[in-house]
């Protein structure tokens, strides 16, 4: 009988401890602050390259699925002269703004480093680094 009883009690605490791992699906990899540090903008030959820019601009990820920046999201302009705000999908891999409706910004995430694939007919990206 106890055989029993304590095969029933691992069983419900292993039922338990697996309802909530289940229940934290996100990991939330992008919530803090990203610096934008290179773009890329290909001419349309196929041979654009990551370059190097002086920018403070800040992309800030939510643990809500909001994020906001100090400058344009819309775009790849290393400006910080507006601020924008947005909703992102980790599921999707996407980032959405209502400053550039009708474009869905695609992303990669590799460790601390960001990358913002623009719906450009020639590649364009932005690339940003964890700052915290």
């Amino acid at each position: 009988m106890k055989t029993k009883i304590l095969a029933l009690a691992v069983i419900i605490l292993t039922v338990i401890s697996c309802s909530k791992n289940d229940d934290d699906t996100s990991s939330n990899l992008l919530k803090g602050t990203w610096k934008l540090t290179e773009v890329l903008a290909d001419p349309g030959d196929g041979s654009g390259t990551f370059n190097l820019v002086n920018s403070n601009k800040n992309l800030i990820f939510s643990n809500s699925g909001n994020l906001s920046s100090n400058g344009a999201i819309c775009d790849m302009s290393i400006e910080t002269n507006v601020s924008s705000t947005g909703t992102y999908s980790e599921v999707n891999a996407t980032i959405n703004s209502t400053n550039c409706p009708n474009n869905t910004i695609k992303y990669e995430l590799n460790g601390n480093t960001l990358i913002l694939i623009y719906p450009c007919i020639e590649a364009c990206k932005a690339k940003y680094t964890r700052v915290q």
